[in-house]
């Protein structure tokens, strides 16, 4: 017990069991463990799944009650949250990368796990950006006069409550937290056991910078994988859920509930070099879109090259590129016959390393055939200087985000100037490519009148006049009775009726 004293954490285990310990940094839940921080990493007393969730559908409506300043002022706080506290994440970081480190886990998934100083300022400079971003909430897309004084508009509100389960990347807690609290909406996250620690201090970083008008309550962090069933049964208090991992997570999740999913399972991302490329231009973007951040779902994992380049000897220039920057290279069935590389296993196959396939493709259809049978509808991309090829390639490929000239690696939230993503969608109903504020909204219904009633249609008069949804709505409202008459003001609209009505 004096040793236990003195030591910031211990872990006890069984001593019958040869690798007790090793099991237990796994995140098997055998032994007890001793740390002066474990009040962090637990919530201080057990709630349902459903109380989790109700909890976070409250106080996102008192977060959409508040003014857009309020809102406003929440990201600067937990934006400088953020900061003062970076010391302490990096701390905590360090200890889950010592851990991973320790059990075998892939260098992809450690160098997501990850988050240094630099990332952890880059991320509160995104939601500074997110705070500065125009009110997302209430903003009129559509205003119809349906009749003399009846006005309909159609507004942008949240979702509601979000569920977002992801591995590894801690950083994404962040943004997605962060765009919650844009978009108004309540938040559920999961993260992987191998950011425990990460996770819970960043977990307690920003729901203390929430006020108390609005409830820690807002931003729910999810600490057992035993909790995930529950919560993908509540589709009358969830509205969407966001799996953020592998293929095996996201197909998990999907079959198991009826919430609506929002999701990519896999990035393979193309790169088609035409036989009109500027092969020094070619070079530069296979190489940023392979090596920039190799572990990205945004990198690139296939290359196509035009059959002309073959003979041409362009083909060689881009094997030497990407072989004297590291990247391994597994050819398709054409690539590795002709060049002695070894050949791939799977022509859709996301490597998240330095390595890389390679195939010869005839023209640019049959680059975007072999893109639509391999490909993921991810982020692909054409390097040519024949704007019709180009041409065709954007607009006959079926995916989520298609390039001309550009580095697959800018598919990507903050690149887009969306603030920050809470994933990038290769889905086709309600949000596609990286998702930002836009995505966690939809739309209702507002209708203002004076009385009118539809009395089988006969108690009114349609006329179904667009009306410019960029001026004041006081401007339209307020001034007209149902026949005709003028009000003489229009916050009397819930008293008396003017002229009889």
């Amino acid at each position: 017990m004096k040793m236990m004293r003195s030591a910031e954490e211990k872990l006890l285990t069984s001593g019958y069991s040869t690798d007790g310990i090793l099991r237990a940094l796994r995140g098997e839940r055998i032994g007890t463990l001793f740390h002066r921080d474990a009040h962090l990493w637990l919530p201080v007393k057990d709630i349902s799944a459903r109380q989790m969730a109700v909890a976070a559908r409250n106080a996102s409506r008192n977060l959409q009650g508040l003014s857009s300043d309020d809102r406003k002022k929440i990201l600067y706080d937990v934006a400088n949250a953020l900061e003062a506290n970076k010391d302490l994440i990096r701390a905590e970081n360090e200890a889950d990368v010592s851990v991973a480190q320790q059990i075998g886990i892939p260098k992809s998934m450690i160098s997501r796990l990850t988050l240094k100083p630099e990332k952890v300022s880059a991320l509160a400079k995104s939601v500074q950006m997110l705070a500065d971003m125009d009110d997302p909430i209430g903003q009129v897309q559509k205003r119809t006069e349906l009749a003399d004084g009846l006005i309909l508009e159609k507004t942008t509100c949240p979702l509601g409550v979000l569920l977002i389960v992801f591995e590894s990347r801690p950083d994404a807690l962040v943004q997605i937290a962060s765009l919650a609290i844009r978009s108004g909406n309540g938040l559920l996250l999961k993260g992987g056991k191998e950011a425990v620690r990460t996770n819970a201090i960043l977990h307690k970083v920003i729901t203390e910078a929430l006020p108390e008008s609005v409830g820690k309550e807002l931003i729910g962090l999810v600490t057992s994988r035993d909790e995930i069933p529950d919560l993908l049964k509540l589709d009358d208090v969830i509205d969407l859920v966001i799996p953020r991992g592998s293929n095996n997570l996201v197909s998990k999740i999907r079959e198991s509930t009826k919430i609506p999913v929002l999701s990519h399972a896999d990035g393979v991302c193309h790169v088609y070099v035409d036989k009109a490329a500027d092969l020094d231009m070619a070079k530069h973007i296979i190489l940023d879109a392979k090596t920039d951040y190799p572990a990205a779902c945004n990198a690139m994992e296939t290359l196509l090259v035009h059959e002309e380049l073959v003979k041409s000897g362009g083909l060689d220039e881009l094997i030497l590129a990407l072989q004297t920057a590291g990247v391994k290279l597994y050819g398709g069935p054409k690539v590795a016959d002709l060049r002695n590389i070894p050949s791939a296993n799977n022509l859709h196959y996301e490597y998240s390393s330095m390595a890389c396939t390679l195939e010869v493709v005839k023209d640019v259809n049959a680059a975007i055939a072999h893109i639509h049978e391999h490909g993921s509808a991810h982020t692909d991309c054409i390097v040519t200087e024949d704007i019709d090829v180009a041409s065709v390639f954007l607009h006959q490929l079926d995916s989520a985000a298609v390039f001309h000239n550009a580095s697959t690696r800018f598919c990507d939230g903050a690149r887009f100037g969306l603030g920050a993503e809470v994933g990038i969608s290769t889905s086709r109903i309600h949000a596609r490519g990286p998702v930002g504020v836009e995505g966690l909204l939809t739309t209702r219904w507002l209708l203002r009148g004076h009385g009118h009633v539809v009395d089988g249609d006969h108690g009114v008069t349609f006329n179904h006049k667009e009306l410019p949804s960029d001026v004041e709505l006081e401007h339209f409202m307020g001034r007209k009775s149902v026949n005709g008459g003028v009000y003489a003001s229009h916050h009397n609209v819930h008293g008396n009726h003017a002229n009889g009505i």
